[in-house]
Protein backbone atom coordinates (compact mmCIF):
# COMPACT_ATOMS: atom_id res chain seq x y z
CA UNK A 1 0.00 0.00 0.00
CA UNK A 2 0.97 3.57 -0.26
CA UNK A 3 0.26 6.99 1.39
CA UNK A 4 -1.76 9.40 -0.60
CA UNK A 5 -1.61 13.12 -0.78
CA UNK A 6 -4.67 14.39 1.36
CA UNK A 7 -6.44 17.36 -0.62
CA UNK A 8 -6.36 20.29 1.32
CA UNK A 9 -9.02 23.24 1.69
CA UNK A 10 -9.70 25.09 -1.24
CA UNK A 11 -9.30 22.19 -3.64
CA UNK A 12 -12.11 22.20 -5.71
CA UNK A 13 -12.50 18.01 -5.48
CA UNK A 14 -13.39 18.34 -2.19
CA UNK A 15 -16.37 20.74 -2.89
CA UNK A 16 -18.26 17.74 -5.61
CA UNK A 17 -20.56 15.51 -4.66
CA UNK A 18 -19.04 11.22 -5.48
CA UNK A 19 -20.20 9.13 -7.69
CA UNK A 20 -21.49 5.56 -5.99
CA UNK A 21 -19.69 2.32 -6.05
CA UNK A 22 -20.84 -0.37 -8.70
CA UNK A 23 -18.46 -2.99 -7.94
CA UNK A 24 -15.12 -3.32 -6.06
CA UNK A 25 -12.12 -3.68 -8.48
CA UNK A 26 -8.56 -4.31 -7.91
CA UNK A 27 -7.77 -0.42 -8.20
CA UNK A 28 -10.51 0.37 -5.73
CA UNK A 29 -9.45 -2.46 -2.60
CA UNK A 30 -5.67 -0.89 -3.74
CA UNK A 31 -7.26 3.18 -3.28
CA UNK A 32 -9.02 1.87 -0.17
CA UNK A 33 -5.44 -0.11 1.38
CA UNK A 34 -4.12 3.58 0.70
CA UNK A 35 -7.02 5.36 1.88
CA UNK A 36 -5.96 3.43 5.95
CA UNK A 37 -2.08 3.59 5.60
CA UNK A 38 -2.99 7.50 4.55
CA UNK A 39 -5.56 7.73 7.76
CA UNK A 40 -3.30 6.19 9.96
CA UNK A 41 -0.05 8.40 8.63
CA UNK A 42 -2.07 11.42 9.40
CA UNK A 43 -3.25 10.42 12.53
CA UNK A 44 -6.60 11.05 11.86
CA UNK A 45 -9.92 9.14 12.13
CA UNK A 46 -11.78 9.14 8.66
CA UNK A 47 -10.75 9.72 5.47
CA UNK A 48 -13.22 9.96 2.55
CA UNK A 49 -11.90 9.06 -0.65
CA UNK A 50 -12.16 13.01 -2.62
CA UNK A 51 -9.63 13.73 0.34
CA UNK A 52 -7.12 12.02 -1.96
CA UNK A 53 -8.66 13.53 -5.16
CA UNK A 54 -11.19 10.22 -5.86
CA UNK A 55 -14.93 11.12 -6.61
CA UNK A 56 -16.19 7.64 -5.18
CA UNK A 57 -18.37 7.08 -2.60
CA UNK A 58 -15.68 5.45 -0.09
CA UNK A 59 -14.87 6.22 3.79
CA UNK A 60 -12.64 4.53 5.99
CA UNK A 61 -12.86 5.12 9.83
CA UNK A 62 -10.82 3.95 12.95
CA UNK A 63 -11.79 5.34 16.34
CA UNK A 64 -9.98 2.87 17.72
CA UNK A 65 -12.45 0.08 17.59
CA UNK A 66 -10.42 -0.99 14.35
CA UNK A 67 -10.61 0.27 10.97
CA UNK A 68 -14.38 0.39 9.36
CA UNK A 69 -14.60 0.64 5.44
CA UNK A 70 -18.32 1.96 4.25
CA UNK A 71 -18.71 1.83 0.48
CA UNK A 72 -22.11 4.05 -0.77
CA UNK A 73 -23.15 4.95 2.74
CA UNK A 74 -26.70 6.26 3.46
CA UNK A 75 -26.92 7.21 7.25
CA UNK A 76 -30.54 6.09 8.02
CA UNK A 77 -30.96 7.37 11.39
CA UNK A 78 -30.09 9.44 13.85
CA UNK A 79 -30.66 10.73 17.64
CA UNK A 80 -29.90 13.00 20.33
CA UNK A 81 -27.17 15.88 19.92
CA UNK A 82 -23.40 16.59 20.84
CA UNK A 83 -21.17 19.35 20.48
CA UNK A 84 -17.59 19.40 20.26
CA UNK A 85 -14.29 20.13 18.89
CA UNK A 86 -13.53 18.81 15.23
CA UNK A 87 -10.77 19.26 13.21
CA UNK A 88 -9.86 17.46 9.14
CA UNK A 89 -7.27 16.05 7.36
CA UNK A 90 -7.90 18.70 4.32
CA UNK A 91 -7.77 21.42 7.40
CA UNK A 92 -4.57 20.75 8.99
CA UNK A 93 -3.56 21.90 12.06
CA UNK A 94 -6.93 23.76 12.57
CA UNK A 95 -10.71 22.48 14.20
CA UNK A 96 -13.98 24.32 15.35
CA UNK A 97 -16.90 23.49 17.25
CA UNK A 98 -19.50 21.37 15.62
CA UNK A 99 -22.96 20.59 16.44
CA UNK A 100 -23.66 16.57 15.60
CA UNK A 101 -26.17 13.81 16.33
CA UNK A 102 -25.28 11.57 19.03
CA UNK A 103 -26.04 8.59 17.79
CA UNK A 104 -25.75 7.89 13.82
CA UNK A 105 -26.82 4.37 12.10
CA UNK A 106 -25.50 4.13 8.84
CA UNK A 107 -26.16 1.56 5.60
CA UNK A 108 -22.99 0.58 3.93
CA UNK A 109 -21.12 -1.87 1.53
CA UNK A 110 -18.12 -3.47 2.76
CA UNK A 111 -15.17 -3.89 0.22
CA UNK A 112 -16.65 -7.31 -0.67
CA UNK A 113 -19.92 -5.30 -1.55
CA UNK A 114 -21.85 -6.77 1.36
CA UNK A 115 -24.19 -4.86 2.81
CA UNK A 116 -24.00 -4.01 6.50
CA UNK A 117 -25.56 -1.64 9.22
CA UNK A 118 -23.35 0.12 11.67
CA UNK A 119 -24.38 1.92 14.76
CA UNK A 120 -22.44 4.24 16.30
CA UNK A 121 -22.28 7.37 19.17
CA UNK A 122 -20.25 10.19 20.32
CA UNK A 123 -17.02 10.29 18.22
CA UNK A 124 -17.93 7.28 15.73
CA UNK A 125 -21.30 9.49 15.21
CA UNK A 126 -19.17 12.27 14.62
CA UNK A 127 -16.86 10.52 12.56
CA UNK A 128 -19.73 9.02 10.14
CA UNK A 129 -21.43 11.96 9.59
CA UNK A 130 -17.84 13.93 8.79
CA UNK A 131 -17.27 11.58 6.73
CA UNK A 132 -20.40 10.80 4.82
CA UNK A 133 -20.29 15.02 4.42
CA UNK A 134 -17.52 14.38 2.29
CA UNK A 135 -19.48 12.53 -0.27
CA UNK A 136 -21.45 15.07 -0.54
CA UNK A 137 -18.76 17.98 -1.39
CA UNK A 138 -19.75 19.47 2.33
CA UNK A 139 -16.60 20.45 4.83
CA UNK A 140 -17.00 20.76 8.23
CA UNK A 141 -16.23 24.47 8.44
CA UNK A 142 -19.31 25.27 6.69
CA UNK A 143 -21.19 23.89 10.45
CA UNK A 144 -18.62 25.46 12.86
CA UNK A 145 -20.13 27.76 15.55
CA UNK A 146 -17.91 30.34 16.23
CA UNK A 147 -14.33 30.88 14.51
CA UNK A 148 -12.06 28.40 14.16
CA UNK A 149 -9.11 27.64 15.99
CA UNK A 150 -5.44 26.70 15.89
CA UNK A 151 -4.56 23.04 16.99
CA UNK A 152 -0.99 22.66 15.84
CA UNK A 153 1.17 23.51 19.06
CA UNK A 154 3.75 24.85 16.74
CA UNK A 155 1.88 27.19 15.04
CA UNK A 156 0.40 28.33 18.34
CA UNK A 157 4.08 29.01 19.93
CA UNK A 158 4.96 30.78 16.93
CA UNK A 159 2.14 33.21 17.36
CA UNK A 160 2.71 33.70 21.26
CA UNK A 161 6.72 34.89 20.06
CA UNK A 162 5.41 37.12 17.57
CA UNK A 163 3.62 39.19 19.64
Amino acid sequence: MALRQVRIMGDPVLEKKCREVKEVTPKLRELIGDMLDTMYDAQGVGLAAPQVGVLRRIVVIDVGEGPYVLINPVIEATEGSQTGSEGCLSLPGQAGTVPRPNYVKVRAFDENMDEFVLEGTELLARAICHECDHLEGIMYVSKVEGDLYDTDPDLIDEEETEE
